[in-house]
């Protein structure tokens, strides 16, 4: 992972090369070290223990974002997924590992402040990612999904037990951090519940 000081390293992963040259080179100029791959196999490649987020498409040509993200996970890499995809999140993305899931179009903003929120995750407590991770999943489909639809189906139901019973054990790793990095966090969290 990075060193202390050095900027935070992102790989963007979209087969739409437009799309992926306009990521690389928003994060480029905010500061990231930036590589880009416009495949499954392609990401595949390039991932590895420097990549501090990568952001993933979920339509690729050659592999599903999710089978890459899947690989990615396999290799235990401490590595930050943000899916960025056309497709509304289901309520299958409730067991897809990823830490932020974002539906295209994306701004700037919104691409700046999700990789830069993973990028600061990284270097907290295994609870508190995984609280953010589900926190994630419950405002995506919160923002996509009516009601009842989430009312009757009993993935959310799961990922929100899950999150509830998360809460506290996050809370108990949150209080050893120091004041600024709790602020940090605190921010993580309001933006993701929006």
């Amino acid at each position: 992972m990075r060193q202390p000081g050095a900027a935070a390293s992102v790989l963007v992963v979209d087969d739409e090369r437009p799309v992926a040259e306009l990521y690389s080179r928003w994060l480029t100029d905010a500061g990231y070290d930036v590589r880009v791959a416009h495949s499954g196999e392609g990401a595949l490649e390039h991932v590895a223990s420097t990549f501090d987020v990568v952001c993933l498409d979920r339509q690729l040509p050659d592999k599903r974002g999710a089978e890459v993200l899947s690989e990615i996970r396999s290799r235990e890499l401490e590595t930050r997924v943000t899916m960025i995809t056309g497709v509304e999140p289901d309520f299958d993305i409730v067991e897809m590992p990823f830490d932020e899931y974002l539906v295209k179009p994306v701004s700037r903003s919104e691409l700046l402040d999700a990789v830069g929120s993973l990028s600061d995750l990284s270097s907290y407590d295994s609870v508190i990612r995984q609280y953010f991770a589900l926190s994630s999943k419950k405002a995506a489909l919160q923002e996509m999904k009516p009601d009842d639809e989430l009312d009757g189906s009993d993935e959310y139901d799961s990922l929100v037990t899950e999150l509830e019973s998360t809460r506290s054990r996050a809370t108990a790793a949150s209080a050893e951090l120091d004041h600024e990095e709790y602020a940090t966090l605190f921010r993580e969290f309001a933006s993701d519940a929006r």
